[in-house]
C-alpha cells in the first residue's frame, strides 16, 4: 500500500461515522479559545516586535499630543510622515486613498491610473495605511483598502512606509481576525522581505520591500 492510499484509508476512517448527508455547516464548531489575553501595553508590544523584526519604527503619539494638544495631534502626525518622505527623497508611490496631507512637499506619484510594473520597480518607495496591526506578532495587514492600494504596490518597491493609527492596533491573532473582513485580500507583513538560504545566510528584499518603515500616530 503506498503511502497515498495510507492516508486516503486514514480519512476514510475518521470519516465512517459521519453521515453522508451532513453539510459542514450542520456541525457547530466550537470557537471557545482566548481570543485576548492581559499584558504589556499593546503599544509597546507592537514596537517591540517591529524592532524585533529589522522594522523602523517611529511613535508620534506622545509628541504630538505635547506640541500641539489632543485637537492638533492629527496634524502633527501628518506633518511628520512627510517629513519621513521629504527626508527619503526621491519619487514616492501613494494609493488613492493616501490623505494629500502626508505627501506635503513630496514627489508623490499617485496609483491612478494603475502605474505598470516598471514604473514601480522604478519608484523610491510607498506609503500606505493599513487595516491592521498586530502587536503580539509584529504584524502589519493591508486588506485593499483606498488608503493601502493593491498588493503589488507594497510589495514592488524597495521601501514602504506604513502609518498605522492607535484605534489599528490589536493585541492578538484572534482578535484581528474578528474585526478583518475574510473576502477582502490580506497581506499579512512582519518585517521587511527577507529569506534564507539552505546556509541559513539571510537575504532581504527577495519577495517585497527591503526596509519596511512604521509611523504609529
Amino acid at each position: 500500500m503506498s503511502t497515498r492510499d495510507q492516508i486516503l484509508a486514514k480519512v476514510r476512517a475518521a470519516l465512517a461515522d459521519v453521515p453522508a448527508d451532513e453539510r459542514p455547516e450542520d456541525v457547530a464548531v466550537p470557537r471557545d479559545y482566548q481570543r485576548s489575553r492581559a499584558g504589556t501595553d499593546i503599544v509597546d508590544l507592537l514596537i517591540d516586535r517591529l524592532v524585533d523584526y529589522k522594522a523602523v519604527v517611529h511613535h508620534t503619539a506622545s509628541a504630538a499630543v505635547g506640541a500641539a494638544g489632543h485637537a492638533d495631534a492629527s496634524g502633527v502626525a501628518d506633518a511628520v510622515v512627510a517629513r519621513l518622505l521629504v527626508a527619503r527623497g526621491g519619487r514616492i508611490g501613494a494609493p488613492v486613498g493616501v490623505p494629500e496631507e502626508w505627501l506635503e512637499g513630496v514627489d508623490a506619484v499617485r496609483d491612478d491610473p494603475v502605474l505598470p510594473a516598471a514604473e514601480l520597480d522604478a519608484l523610491d518607495g510607498v506609503v500606505t495605511g493599513c487595516a491592521l496591526a498586530i502587536a503580539e506578532t509584529g504584524t502589519i495587514v493591508l486588506d485593499g483598502s483606498p488608503d493601502q492600494g493593491r498588493r503589488a504596490l507594497t510589495l514592488v518597491p524597495d521601501h514602504h512606509l506604513c502609518v498605522v493609527r492607535l484605534d489599528q492596533i490589536v493585541r492578538t491573532v484572534p482578535e484581528a481576525l474578528a474585526r478583518l473582513d475574510p473576502s477582502r485580500p490580506l497581506t499579512w507583513i512582519s518585517g521587511p522581505s527577507a529569506t534564507s538560504d539552505i546556509e541559513l545566510d539571510r537575504v532581504e528584499g527577495v519577495h517585497g520591500p527591503r526596509t519596511l518603515e512604521v509611523v504609529i500616530i
